[in-house]
């Protein structure tokens, strides 16, 4: 099959190609490396070292269990599922020498969330940006997590469901309360 023509396979089209062959993993790899780096740095802080090596113990995970991935799910969710578990491990295996934990923002994530919580004032975007991370920062792991997954990676409820496996409206009701407790702290900052 051409390269191209693969490139342009679903998820779970590339699934079953790599059970066939496992040179076409590459492509699951290429697919999702750059998205699962960044899924791992936003929801642990971890350096660039740490969470290199933990997107590669990611597919490897991915890797060996790819014949248990049932094709009438959404390949994404489970994937994001397995990082998601191996970030957790890993924060449990730090969590005896912790380190600063750090979220980082890009412009754009920064106005996709300005938006959804509606902040209708004008505010120096740096300043803005710098305070959002402080807050989320110290928001609770649960809301951290599902705003990341929301706004971040753009899961839509369903998938963040699957990823974090709680039911729906718990995932809607997680994600209101985090956006309300941003919103009131970015309230009590620019009152």
């Amino acid at each position: 099959m051409e390269n191209q023509t693969i490139q342009n396979l679903s998820d779970e089209e590339l699934v079953i190609l790599s059970r066939k062959d496992q040179n076409n993993f590459s492509y699951i790899i290429n697919r999702y490396k750059l998205k699962f780096f960044h899924y791992v740095r936003r929801i642990s802080g971890v350096n660039d070292d740490d969470a290199e090596d933990l997107v590669q113990d990611i597919f490897i995970k991915i890797y060996l269990n790819i014949n248990d991935f049932d094709e009438t799910q959404k390949f994404s969710s489970w994937a994001y599922a397995i990082a998601r578990n191996l970030v957790i491990s890993n924060y449990r295996k730090r969590k005896v020498r912790p380190e600063n934990y750090k979220i980082n923002l890009d412009d754009d994530l920064m106005q996709n969330i300005a938006s959804e919580i509606n902040i209708e004032k004008e505010f120096d975007q740096l300043a803005l940006k710098d305070y959002v991370v402080q807050v989320m920062t110290q928001m609770p792991e649960k809301y951290r997590e599902v705003l990341i997954l929301k706004y971040f990676e753009e899961k839509n409820y369903q998938e963040i469901s699957d990823i974090i496996k709680k039911p729906i409206g718990t995932v809607g009701s997680m994600i209101n309360k985090a956006k309300k407790e941003l919103t009131k702290s970015l309230d009590k900052k620019y009152d």
